[in-house]
């Protein structure tokens, strides 16, 4: 599929170049490693990148059949508030994630590791001027009184604490973080951009192929390393554990679950935006989805550290025993079921949607005391991330739903209080603030 490549007015590229400067100072070192461990990708080109080809009819919904919107003022009142949410909180995670990545990437123990991040990241930052051109090549007046210029402001103002999804209001502690996070958080940002591939919204469903094929880069940035991990662990390798993967796998996974939106059986969350032709499946279709696939991708690196723990046995024979010791939850020929990694149930550790704030165990088990809970909850977490103040902030809720002191929806709409709200220097937060 060709695609055209755009490039934003002057004075919204320069904001955001502004921001990479301050927030993302190792971009220029991407240029210096392209040719060394992507020498047949074409360079890295920072634009908006629009697919062609695409329908030009609705696929989904109430208006299957009739033409795709041009302009927000072409869409139900509805549909265009839903999407400028939408577009809001995609280019909030792009920027989010770089802030996230750039403090533990460079700890990466191999190069090709590190590079890869490196230009994950610089493709994150293509997402969110692709979301940001969106935002400003169009008239948004029927849906907003904010301007263009603010909408630009708000977003590249955000830091780490105040991004729109939780999961980008987290800090990581290592490069363990770096790669999982690619192959679980990048995995679930796959299936959004997938659903909205068939967007009533011509110009935002234009976005999602380039974007998408860029994504699945980011998912193998997390799942090569991982398979190299798993077999480096059941070689006996002492600098990597399968507890510190599974526990990784698992702080992730859950805050993954939330990004899909109100997955409660009886909530129709996402209905709405399938009705008006802006996603193509529910939250609760989209999030079973992605838990099968999560699934497979575990079954897949649990398969590999079978394999290297007995490199006598056949791939065949490697599989059966995984299989044996998987669905027997024993252990058989020297692989034990507590090493190898699985996911938790998904109610398990939620702050939104099915679970939150109640007593579930790992395995699906319940509670009917908070301080056991959440003793059992923090055996299955990084160590580091146990002391944070995000995990601090749900035990603290959920004592506090249970003792009736605060209602569960409050609860729910509660974040925790992080310290690291601003922007480096005040000229990095504010568009108007670059020299054109």
């Amino acid at each position: 599929m060709s695609e055209k490549r755009l490039e934003l007015p002057r004075e919204y590229h320069e904001a955001v170049l502004h921001w990479q400067r301050h927030s993302f100072p190792d971009y220029p070192k991407l240029a210096e490693v392209w040719d060394r461990y992507f020498p047949r990708d074409e360079p890295f080109c920072l634009c908006a990148k629009v697919a062609d080809g695409m329908s030009d009819v609705i696929e989904i919904g109430d208006l299957i059949g009739e033409p795709k919107a041009t302009k927000p003022a072409d869409l139900r009142p509805e549909a265009a508030r839903i999407l400028l949410g939408q577009i809001r909180a995609q280019a909030s995670t792009e920027f989010g994630s770089i802030q996230q990545h750039t403090g533990t990437f460079q700890r990466a123990s191999d190069p090709q590791d590190q590079a890869w991040v490196l230009r994950v990241m610089a493709e994150e930052l293509r997402h969110g001027y692709q979301m940001i051109h969106l935002l400003t090549s169009t008239d948004w007046s029927p849906v907003t009184d904010t301007t263009p210029a603010d909408m630009v402001e708000e977003i590249l103002s955000m830091q780490t604490g105040s991004h729109v999804l939780a999961a980008f209001n987290l800090e990581f502690d290592s490069f363990t973080d770096n790669v999982v996070f690619a192959a679980f958080i990048d995995r679930v940002g796959k299936y959004q951009l997938t659903m909205q591939k068939v967007s009533s919204y011509a110009p935002y469903a234009t976005s999602m192929p380039p974007m998408l094929k860029e994504e699945a880069f980011h998912l193998a940035a997390g799942v090569v390393p991982l398979r190299r991990w798993v077999e480096a662990a059941a070689r006996g390798d002492a600098l990597v554990g399968m507890d510190a993967i599974r526990k990784a796998c698992t702080k992730w996974f859950c805050r993954g679950l939330e990004m899909f939106g109100d997955d409660r059986p009886d909530s129709h969350g996402g209905e709405d935006s399938v009705r008006l032709g802006l996603k193509d499946m529910t939250n609760r279709q989209a999030q079973d989805a992605y838990i099968a696939e999560v699934g497979q991708m575990l079954d897949d690196l649990n398969e590999r550290y079978v394999r290297a723990k007995r490199p006598d046995l056949s791939r065949d024979d490697a599989a059966a025993l995984y299989e044996r010791v998987k669905q027997g939850r024993s252990g058989e020929g020297g692989v034990e079921w507590t090493d190898l990694l699985r996911l938790p149930d998904r109610r398990f550790f939620r702050r939104r949607g099915d679970g939150a704030f109640q007593m579930w165990g790992f395995d699906g088990e319940r509670f009917d005391d908070p301080e056991k809970c959440i003793a059992h909850v923090a055996s299955h977490l990084p160590e580091a991330y146990r002391a944070s103040v995000d995990v601090r902030h749900w035990a603290d809720m959920l004592r506090n739903v249970h003792s009736g002191e605060v209602a569960l929806k409050d609860a729910i709409k509660s974040m925790p209080r992080l310290a690291r709200v601003g922007g480096p220097c005040p000229c990095s937060r504010s568009v108007r603030w670059v020299s054109v």
